[in-house]
């Protein structure tokens, strides 16, 4: 079976000193004194695996990325990378341990969703093999999808859980998650999932059925009353179908003469345009027309004036040299204000207007002409115009006069088909609801075949040697009758069971059960996230009621030194110092508190360590 490794869990942010630690590939030791992170170490892994929550401690402030490295089980390398308090996680298939700026291969989210692809749960069990394997939920046989969650409770150990009086193997004190906890029990310890089958009511299944028809047939009564007429579901569609055949026909003459309305109405818009642009340009030019024609009676009026004045001067002699006409005067008797020419220049000013304003006149005669031929021919257009309006109007008319009885017979066909659909619809629904009676009438109270629900004899027989083996290796006394109750669930040790134990028993038994889970579904090729995280494994203290077995050094000296031949990946989290010769084996960090070569996981400051 397929594993997964650690490879190592790094907090980055922006100036920010790396808090790095580097698992080993075997076994790695993280042990020294206490507020200096290492139980936040296991909360992170935890978190970064799909964990809901995680609690920041101070130290943490300002480290925007969480990076959890992992080696595939193909040997791969990959980095998720989750920011606090955020259920997006990014996932790159590289060994990154640094601040990632690098866009992500792929977009993950923590929260496990049901037919989803997309959490972290789907993606590493897909990487597993275990994608599609169900576990039963409830006593009827009920199935859900495997999650990762399920698989990281019994390989992750928090100091909390370790001391717990609950169960290993529960998640929860609720009733509800007991079934599901122990089918993963027994996923891992047979490798068979549950099969997805059909599984009949129980007593009080039985009893909500009894009550579900009696609902039924109330509201088939009640739908039955809402139908307002006597035919079937079958004459109700031949029904349908005339009036839809009608509605059709209906149609097509409604579409004809609505096309013809609606052509009329928008040529008469049309034509109304052409006529305002028309009316417009016919004042336009008629107001021209009638200034122009003033300005040529101006010109020719003019004319008439300066040809009179010629005609005078003519006929007085204004317009001769010689003898002054106004004093008599000769020639030579004339002063020098007196001008010779004065008479000839007032002949010439008169010409020169008389030219001028003959000028004026020619050119504004062909502009009245064709101001008078753009108002026949507007004139003409208007009169072919209105007649097209009128005729338009009439024909706009006759349509809507045809259309207001073929729209009132659509809207009673209409209203004829939809209390049909409606007559329909129920008739439906009563079908649906008699098929769901009888449904429930005729399911079985059991299934013909229920899943297998408890663990063989043979495994569970193996699965106690094991753990027998681990006790009797950590030489942890009185604990020869080990063995695993899976009908409780619970771990018991000298016919005792763990929850009444003290504090020190219960992490020892708690720390063998899950090392020794691992190495048996390792051993034996079983499904396994292929590693074990224990935060305080063994407590080195003795219950004050003596009732207690002493965990002595002994047991902590032969503890470590059994998971050097742990056949998968551990990680340690102690507070006591492990042996010397554990030590040359092992990846180890010790967290010294301030003035220490390595004050705790974060750099700067020495974590609170819960």
């Amino acid at each position: 079976m397929a594993d997964l490794r650690l490879a190592h869990l790094t907090y980055a942010g922006s100036a920010k000193p790396l808090a790095q630690v580097v698992f080993g590939p075997e076994l790695t030791v993280i042990y020294g004194a206490s507020d200096t992170g290492k139980s936040f170490i296991v909360d992170s892994i935890e978190y970064m695996l799909g964990g809901a929550d995680l609690t920041l401690i101070p130290e943490a402030d300002g480290y925007s990325q969480i990076l959890l490295g992992l080696h595939m089980p193909d040997g791969s390398p990959l980095t998720l990378v989750r920011r606090p308090g955020s259920s997006s996680v990014q996932a790159h298939y590289a060994d990154l341990r640094d601040l990632v700026t690098r866009p992500a291969d792929r977009q993950l989210t923590a929260v496990h969703r049901a037919r989803s692809t997309r959490s972290v749960s789907a993606f590493l069990l897909a990487e597993l093999g275990l994608g599609e394997e169900q576990i039963r939920k409830n006593d009827g046989g009920g199935t859900r999808a495997l999650t990762l969650a399920d698989l990281v409770h019994l390989s992750v150990i928090t100091e909390t859980r370790m001391v717990d009086p609950l169960p290993p193997v529960l998640r929860s004190s609720a009733a509800s998650t007991k079934t599901a906890a122990m089918s993963v029990m027994k996923f891992l310890l047979t490798g068979e999932g549950d099969p997805v089958i059909e599984t009949g009511p129980n007593a009080g299944q039985r009893r909500v059925h009894k009550g579900q028809i009696n609902l039924l047939d109330q509201i088939v009564l009640d739908l039955t009353a809402k139908l307002t007429t006597r035919e079937n579901a079958t004459q109700l569609r031949e029904r349908q179908t005339r009036i839809q055949v009608t509605i059709d026909a209906q149609s097509r003459s409604l579409r004809v003469i609505a096309d013809r309305h609606v052509a009329a109405v928008a040529a008469r818009m049309q034509t109304a345009q052409e006529l305002a642009a028309l009316e417009s340009r016919l004042a336009e030019v008629s107001d021209l027309h009638s200034r122009f024609r003033l300005l040529e009676q101006q010109y020719r009026s003019d004319l008439d004036r300066l040809t009179m004045v010629s005609e005078v001067g003519s006929i007085l002699g204004y317009f001769k040299v010689g003898t002054c006409v106004f004093c008599g005067a000769e020639p030579q008797h004339q002063h020098p204000d007196h001008g010779e020419q004065e008479t000839t220049q007032l002949h010439a000013a008169v010409q020169a207007e008389v030219t001028k304003t003959s000028s004026l006149l020619a050119d504004l005669l062909p502009t009245i002409a064709d101001l008078r031929s753009q108002m026949e021919d507007l004139q003409a257009r208007r009169g072919e115009l209105l007649p097209r309006v009128v005729e338009l109007n009439a024909e706009i008319a006759e349509a809507e006069q045809h259309l207001e009885p073929l729209r009132t017979h659509m809207e009673e066909l209409l209203t004829a088909r939809s209390a049909v659909e409606r007559e329909l619809e129920l008739h439906s629904r009563i079908e649906e609801l008699e098929s769901r009676r009888s449904r429930l009438h005729g399911e079985g109270a059991v299934a013909q075949t229920r899943p297998t629900e408890h663990i063989p004899t043979r495994v569970l027989a193996e699965f106690d040697r094991v753990l027998r083996q681990t006790l009797d290796a950590w030489k942890v006394p009185a604990v020869e009758f080990a063995e695993y109750d899976q009908y409780a669930p619970e771990v018991r040790a000298g016919s005792r069971p763990r929850a009444g134990r003290g504090k020190g028993v219960r992490s020892v038994l708690h720390s063998a059960f899950t090392t020794s889970l691992a190495r048996f579904s390792i051993d034996n090729d079983l499904p396994h996230p292929g590693f074990v995280v224990l935060d305080s494994p063994v407590v080195t203290y003795r219950e004050p009621v003596g009732e207690d077995v002493d965990i002595t050094s002994n047991v902590v000296d032969h503890f470590y030194r059994d998971m050097l031949s742990f056949p998968g990946q551990a990680v340690i989290i102690e507070n006591g110092d492990p042996p010397t010769d554990v030590l040359s084996f092992a990846s180890a960090y010790r967290f010294t508190g301030p003035g220490g070569d390595r004050p705790g996981f974060f750099p700067a400051a020495a974590p609170v360590d819960r």
